[in-house]
């Protein structure tokens, strides 16, 4: 259900104006829904409140998505600091796999010494944090320049206007900027290419460990592997900033064939290789959204940075249906297998199709894949 908290209609909250919301307030806002969606759970257990729960949850999430991304990478532009995003993200998902390890271990012992209340507790505490922190972070809105026309006859005013108005604006303006500009369009498809079929399979990776044949109790170890990979994946990202479109593409080249290798392998030792996949991906999960952000260049970055999340979360739940139907007639180590193929073919697009521009690079510096 984690994957799943903000797959439904509150989702469409994703595509909201950033020229008319404050970012800030949109990020303290996110966590303060979860908020209440645990203290709900934890003290009205029911099948309604589980519902009005997971609404909650998925407003949470949906507030958020693209929020964050647009925020910091906005603010840091505006000090001239935008080359250090790519450090900033990598850092911010390795902290990401450290809470969820984290989270995981304290949990047996904050259940076995409080029951459901204390972790509910907990829970609510976390998000409480959160919003906490979102408080802190800078925001330094500008005005958008105003276009004053006068209104055709029968058209309402300005005054007349619903907010539906501006929101409508904003989204049209973040899917204009795709559509007429290339590398914006081919950045925003790089994302969800690159980051759905690897974050579904993460659902699944403990099945494919128990498949290795190792007691129960050692399925943890083997998981902890991908978590190593993936920390590891995010702290590379400062290194992968330079790569040009073919060594990108590469990367995804090498995160497939360590994919296929390590599930096909049916040995503890294949999670070795599987990790070597998870840090590649990772890395090309950050990478992607840091040249997803360089290339925007319009006053609606949280609309196209939160179309791609939105498009990411859809193809997740294909992926999740697709897995299940081949994992159901191959089994789990050709379904990890067969998850390599999409891959390459990100790669091929990449070297022959030349989406990552050319000639964008700030500075005249050598065009590489984020300019």
């Amino acid at each position: 259900m984690g994957r799943l908290h903000d797959r439904h209609p509150w989702a469409r909250a994703r595509d909201r104006p950033a020229g008319r919301h404050a970012l800030r307030l949109l990020l303290t806002l996110a966590p303060l829904l979860p908020a209440v969606a645990f203290a709900l759970w934890t003290l009205v257990p029911s099948y309604p409140v589980f519902a009005v729960g997971f609404v909650l949850w998925g407003a949470g999430g949906a507030l958020r998505s693209g929020t964050l991304e647009a925020l910091v990478f906005s603010e840091l532009d505006r000090v001239g600091a935008a080359d250090r995003y790519a450090r900033l993200l990598g850092r911010a998902r390795t902290a990401e796999v450290f809470a969820a390890a984290g989270s995981g271990a304290l949990a047996g012992p904050v259940f076995a010494a409080g029951g459901y209340r204390a972790v509910g507790a907990a829970s609510v505490l976390a998000a409480l944090l959160a919003a906490a922190v979102a408080t802190r972070f800078p925001e330094h809105r500008t005005a958008a320049p105003v276009v004053a026309t006068a209104p055709a006859e029968g058209e309402p005013t300005d005054a007349g206007r619903s907010d539906d108005a501006g929101w409508l604006a904003s989204l049209r303006a973040g899917l204009a900027e795709a559509r007429a500009d290339r590398t914006v369009r081919a950045a925003l498809l790089l994302v969800p290419a690159v980051t759905a079929v690897w974050g579904g399979l993460d659902e699944y990776s403990g099945l494919l460990a128990r498949d290795t044949g190792v007691a129960e109790a050692t399925v943890p170890l083997l998981l902890l592997l991908l978590w190593a990979g993936m920390t590891v994946g995010g702290l590379l990202a400062p290194a992968g900033e330079r790569l040009t479109d073919r060594g990108y593409a590469g990367l995804l080249v090498l995160a497939a064939s360590a994919l296929a290798a390590g599930a096909l392998a049916g040995r503890p030792a294949g999670f070795v290789l599987l990790a070597v996949a998870f840090a590649a991906f990772q890395l090309a999960t950050v990478l992607a959204d840091v040249r997803l952000q360089a290339r925007i260049a319009g006053p609606a970055r949280a609309t196209v940075t939160s179309v791609a999340g939105m498009a990411t979360d859809l193809t997740i739940v294909v992926c999740y249906a697709g897995y299940g139907v081949v994992a159901g007639v191959t089994g789990n180590r050709v379904a990890f297998a067969l998850a390599a193929l999409p891959y390459l073919a990100v790669a091929a697009w990449l070297v022959t199709s030349r989406a990552g521009g050319r000639g964008r690079c700030r500075g005249g510096a050598e065009p590489h894949l984020l300019c």
